[in-house]
């Protein structure tokens, strides 16, 4: 295995992944069928105290590169490294250690909390697992952690019925935080809640990183947040990360073609973007068990050329910072390491 990476501020990353790849078996009629990569190639890392944005549509692959970084899925290829430590590399008693430092916030709150048990009993379940703490003092850290998301200690006995949307996912992100972890992976986190409480959630979250120096890996198909809560943003599309970059660049100034008709379709009221189309991808997403040749992005692309349907595009520096892996940043008459123009789209 490789040495750890050294992050810009000369410090090891909190998540560092390489060259990872997932792949599901299919099954056909006759228990056969063809592999499925979910994940591929896919590199990323998170500073210490940084969030992540990792988006894309439906399929994409978000979810999955989320559960192998905590290796909830089979990795099939790569190199997950948590705080400078190799997660692919351990299992049983070692790999539980680990997970001391990582743990995940999902889409459903409900399906995620045991309907049959007080919220402080799975609020305590890691506590149990990974501590040596009498009955009382797992009681008290389950007050604490109550208390630290905006419940009450008296909630500890409620069960997840009593408790709304948000409530729900106070608990979960309480859960999280028992064994006071370093990187949290939130998927979906916010997705199922009303918009009110979405930014309720989301800035508890942002108070949480500040105070505990957390690392996010924020998985959403909602942009706006997205845009509200990362430093940097990884978009994927088809297994693979098209584009990533700091937040700013890639919102005001997208390089992948993805990238843009994915921000073409965020509502902005804004009289100085007034102007900006909308962006119709054709088509469906491609089969991720046939995937086509070169360019994932090709078939539904306006900007494709001959290259694109034959060679997988290289990641290219772009200027502003970050990166992407598209032809026009190499082959393309104008672009030259630029952004995309935002309103000018071919017919």
């Amino acid at each position: 295995m490789s040495s750890p990476a050294v992050s810009s501020a000369g410090m090891t990353p909190m998540l560092e992944v390489k060259d990872l790849h997932v792949t599901f078996a299919g099954k056909g009629r006759f228990g056969r069928g063809h592999s499925v990569k979910a994940v591929n190639d896919v590199s990323l890392h998170i500073d210490r105290g940084e969030t992540l944005g990792l988006v894309g549509e439906s399929g994409s692959g978000k979810s999955t590169t989320g559960r192998a970084v905590l290796k909830l899925v089979p990795v099939e290829a790569g190199e997950v490294r948590v705080d400078g430590q190799d997660v692919t590399g351990h299992r049983g008693a070692q790999l539980r250690r680990l997970r001391r430092q990582m743990q995940m916030v999902f889409q459903d709150p409900y399906s995620s909390l045991d309907p049959s048990a007080p919220v402080g009993a799975s609020i305590a379940e890691p506590l149990r697992v990974h501590e040596k703490m009498s009955k009382q003092a797992r009681r008290d850290r389950v007050e604490e952690l109550l208390d630290l998301v905006g419940l009450r200690p008296s909630h500890a006995d409620r069960y997840p019925y009593e408790f709304s949307g948000g409530q729900r996912q106070r608990v979960a992100i309480a859960r999280a935080l028992a064994l006071n972890p370093r990187l949290i992976v939130c998927d979906e986190a916010v997705s199922a809640l009303d918009v009110s409480t979405q930014n309720q959630v989301i800035n508890l979250l942002e108070d949480l990183r500040e105070r505990f120096e957390l690392s996010y890996l924020f998985i959403a198909h909602d942009l706006a947040v997205v845009r509200h809560i990362s430093h940097r943003v990884a978009v994927m599309y088809l297994g693979r990360i098209v584009e990533s970059g700091p937040v700013e660049r890639i919102y005001e100034q997208p390089a992948h073609p993805y990238t843009q008709a994915l921000l073409s379709a965020i509502p902005v009221p804004d009289p100085k973007r007034k102007g900006a189309k909308r962006i119709l991808l054709s088509g469906d997403l491609p089969d991720p068990s046939a995937p086509p040749p070169g360019c994932p992005f090709h078939t539904r692309c306006a900007y494709a050329m001959d290259v694109c349907s034959q060679v997988m595009p290289a990641m290219t520096p772009v200027e502003g910072g970050g990166q992407t892996a598209c032809h026009l940043q190499t082959s393309g008459p104008t672009l030259a390491g630029r952004p995309l123009p935002r309103t000018e789209v071919p017919a």
